[in-house]
């Protein structure tokens, strides 16, 4: 077989073991070149078992397997492609792992079948014809990086619950034109405002101006979501990695005018958080962590993958634990069976199941805000 099939064969089948094998516990510390090399992989086997079919069967064709070499690379990219069909499998397992963690909160999931065409051929599209985007709204004075997209429904049914989103990156880098859009746009789709923020990053913010943002971005949604048919009384915030740190802590320290220099008389308060992929830890000393905020808190949909080679998810479940034990409200966690990192980044067959029990977990709290009223 010619080396320009085996080169491609053999980095996908690096690639796949990796990914099949995950972190070994304990997990202890970041892999970010586990992380580089199986995201991808490891939330869309569908494209390179693609590319594997297509090269096998090129290779058949044209006679290239009858060698001992060619034969090797053959058996190699069908040990490959297995391998691809156990990531399938863990992620199969996310529904059911995602339905037993609500029903201990209380909250029915259904699964409907999988959108296939969807998943297999179309994973990048994420945009909604039945869906508006208004796009760089600023909510603050520092340009670009105090800027949301506000995503809803054509008509605009009136009273419709409000998600808002902050996107990860470690403090440092990504934009709203990233993570989540696929949740966005299906929430919305159903009749949700969907608000998705931009926020001042390092080096040139530091904690806990990055915070502040985000209480701007709260207080801003509270002014201004009936314009777009949300209702300003149920705002879910949640955030991916370093957006899951600011959406807990937002959540945790409802109008603290610590964070809220020159609009201390805002609401900032939250009806409810959903976390992706968390980092829990400390920013920049004592404060600067949700850990360190821990009290009575609304209600929480904490989801992680098993595999993150990022955010170890060891520290999420103690976290779990830790604000468990401190809040009268359900925490809900969601653990997803070979999850890695960015699970979120586009429509994979994971993100599916978890966009349907972010809108189950939403639908519940909607539920519950109208019963207090």
């Amino acid at each position: 077989m010619p080396i320009g099939y085996a080169i491609p064969v053999a980095l996908i089948a690096f690639c796949t073991a990796v990914a099949v094998i995950g972190p070994r516990p304990p997990h202890t510390r970041p892999s970010y070149w586990g992380y580089w090399v199986t995201f991808q992989i490891n939330e869309q086997p569908f494209l390179p078992l693609y590319v594997l079919v297509a090269i096998s069967a090129l290779a058949l064709a044209q006679g290239d397997v009858d060698s001992l070499g060619g034969g090797i690379v053959f058996a190699v990219a069908l040990l490959t492609a297995a391998g691809l069909f156990a990531l399938v499998r863990r992620a199969l397992a996310t529904g059911p792992a995602l339905r037993r963690a609500l029903a201990e909160g209380g909250i029915e999931l259904t699964l409907a079948r999988r959108p296939w065409a969807h998943i297999l051929l179309a994973p990048f599209t994420v945009r909604r014809r039945d869906v508006a985007l208004v796009r760089n709204l600023s909510y603050g004075d520092a340009g670009r990086a105090n800027l949301l997209d506000v995503y809803h429904r054509h008509d605009r049914p009136p009273g419709a619950p409000v998600l808002v989103f902050f996107h990860g990156g470690g403090f440092r880098l990504g934009s709203k034109n990233r993570e989540a859009r696929a949740l966005l746009n299906h929430l919305a789709a159903q009749g949700w405002v969907c608000v998705n923020a931009n926020y001042r990053l390092a080096p040139a913010a530091h904690y806990p101006e990055h915070h502040i943002d985000g209480k701007k971005v709260i207080a801003w949604v509270r002014a201004h979501a009936a314009e777009y048919g949300g209702d300003p009384r149920t705002i879910v915030v949640s955030g991916t990695s370093a957006g899951a740190h600011m959406a807990s802590m937002i959540a945790l320290t409802p109008n603290d005018p610590a964070f809220q220099p020159g609009f201390e008389e805002a609401d900032t308060s939250v009806a409810a958080v959903v976390a992706f992929s968390g980092y829990y830890g400390r920013l920049d000393g004592p404060g600067s962590s949700p850990l360190d905020r821990l009290g009575d808190a609304p209600p929480f949909l904490v989801v992680h993958g098993a595999n993150d080679s990022l955010s170890l998810v060891e520290d999420t479940r103690d976290f779990v634990s830790r604000l468990r034990e401190k809040s009268k409200s359900p925490i809900v966690y969601a653990e997803l069976p070979g999850g890695q990192h960015a699970f979120d980044l586009f429509f994979y067959l994971r993100y599916s199941y978890v966009i349907e029990a972010v809108a189950a977990f939403g639908a519940g709290i909607a539920r519950r805000a109208s019963a207090v009223d």
